[in-house]
């Protein structure tokens, strides 16, 4: 006789879609659904298909195979080749085995998928998925799981436009109506110091906040130089954090940690926003279209007012947190092993201790591995993660226009950055000129919204 909790899980997965692998495979006989491997029901092995198999994507892969579960990764779906082969090799070369001997890594060749499709065939094996591509792709990789009926871990930020935070928004109702748990990527959300201080924030330990700073202030990230004969949407790819359909400007790919934050605290999102940026150090034809600095300020409802500074130069001073300021006291620095609510005449209200925090990035699959094996529905990250996404987006366009920005028009903005054909030879709507630089924003010409 199957256990409780094994009964509880197959009863879940039939619930979400999961037993007959979801919405695309829910019309299959149940004679060629088993033929093709998708027949989960004595066992209760968690199948997961990787997509996006870059570091982070490899390293969220590691992460899903070190919780407690029987986690297996079935597939893996990539664009290139190449990254694909190296993910296969980190994932594997550790030799984990699941308790029944078996590879925790088992991915035939016919499990390995690359192209720009390469995504549909990867999910259709898989119980959970891990996206991990650039953000620009994330709206229809999010929709596809969603229709397929699968339980989702996806990266931040969730799309790199108002078009592709309004589709996020729609699969997210649709993932809350199939029961499906969504994780995103903003470990802070998973961070014992982070839950600890904004809970005793919220219940009014330093009084209502009337300010805030929230920073990403940093030397920059890789680039990778342009190749023989390689065409234009190669180059992007691969360079994807430089080129806004992709990365949507470090504002949204990197500082979105913290202007989540600042949403969290403020239990809400900006009404509206302005702000200054462009590009002082990085300005080579190699940085792409994106800024290099961004300031911003983030009005909300109630009149508080959270600055927002990210910026990439190398060789300066470097801050990646958080402050906020209370009527009764403030809080800065919940990144620190021992973090503090003050009052301000300097006395500690309340201070954390971090001696015994796990890894945040670890957390939040263990966290949503154990929902899953225990046939729970815990986890509905999208909408939230979708709107502080929408926030950094809004910000970009502040300082790209250098216009006041309100939500509303920045949610409903028709700028769609997405190229109109995905291949090889075709075009990204941002080309280099004859000299291989490419359009910048100018505030005060550039379109808010």
């Amino acid at each position: 006789m199957a256990s409780e909790s094994n009964q509880d899980r197959r009863g879940f997965l039939k619930n979400t879609g999961l037993l007959t692998g979801g919405a695309l495979l829910s019309s299959l006989p149940f004679s060629t659904q088993a033929a093709k491997g998708y027949h989960f029901s004595v066992n209760d092995t968690i199948k997961v298909a990787l997509i996006g198999c870059g570091g982070r994507g490899t390293g969220a892969a590691q992460q899903a195979l070190n919780t407690k579960q029987n986690v297996k990764i079935v597939a893996l779906a990539d664009t290139f080749r190449d990254r694909l082969d190296s993910a296969y090799k980190a994932l594997t070369e550790r030799g984990l085995k699941a308790a029944d001997g078996t590879p925790k890594v088992d991915i035939p060749e016919d499990h390995k998928f690359v192209g720009f499709d390469a995504y549909k065939q990867a999910m259709a094996l898989a119980d959970v998925v891990i996206l991990a591509t650039p953000p620009g792709f994330r709206p229809s990789h999010f929709e596809e799981a969603v229709r397929q009926g699968k339980q989702v871990f996806m990266e931040k930020p969730v799309a790199t436009d108002a078009p592709g935070v309004r589709r996020v928004l729609a699969a997210a109702e649709e993932a809350k109506k199939k029961k499906l748990n969504v994780v995103v990527g903003l470990q802070r959300r998973y961070q014992p110091s982070y839950r600890d201080m904004i809970k005793r924030i919220h219940d009014g330990a330093i009084g209502d906040i009337v300010g805030g700073q929230v920073y990403w202030i940093s030397g920059g990230v890789w680039q990778k130089p342009r190749q023989p004969n390689q065409t234009e949407m190669d180059y992007q790819m691969r360079n994807w954090y430089y080129f806004n359909w992709l990365c949507g400007d470090h504002i949204n790919e990197q500082h979105v940690h913290n202007i989540d934050v600042a949403n969290w605290v403020k239990n809400s999102y900006p009404v509206s926003c302005q702000g200054t940026g462009g590009r002082q150090v990085r300005t080579g034809k190699d940085y792409g279209e994106i800024f290099d600095h961004h300031i911003v300020d983030f009005v909300y409802a109630d009149g508080t007012t959270i600055n927002s500074q990210c910026r990439h130069y190398e060789g300066t001073y470097s801050r990646v947190d958080e402050m906020f300021l209370g009527t009764k006291g403030k809080i800065e620095g919940m990144e620190k092993k021992s973090s503090a609510l003050m009052s301000y005449n300097g006395q500690p209200i309340y201070t954390h201790d971090a001696k015994a925090d796990g890894n945040p990035y670890q957390i939040e699959h263990d966290e949503l591995f154990e929902a899953i094996a225990k046939g729970q529905y815990k986890f509905s990250d999208a909408e939230r993660v979708a709107k502080s996404t929408m926030t950094a987006i809004m910000g970009r366009m502040a300082t790209y226009s250098g216009k006041t920005v309100k939500w509303d028009e920045a949610l409903n903005s028709q700028i769609d950055l997405f190229p109109d054909k995905l291949a090889w030879d075709a075009m990204p709507k941002s080309l280099p000129d004859k000299d291989g630089f490419y359009p910048i924003a100018v505030p005060g010409k550039t379109t808010a919204v």
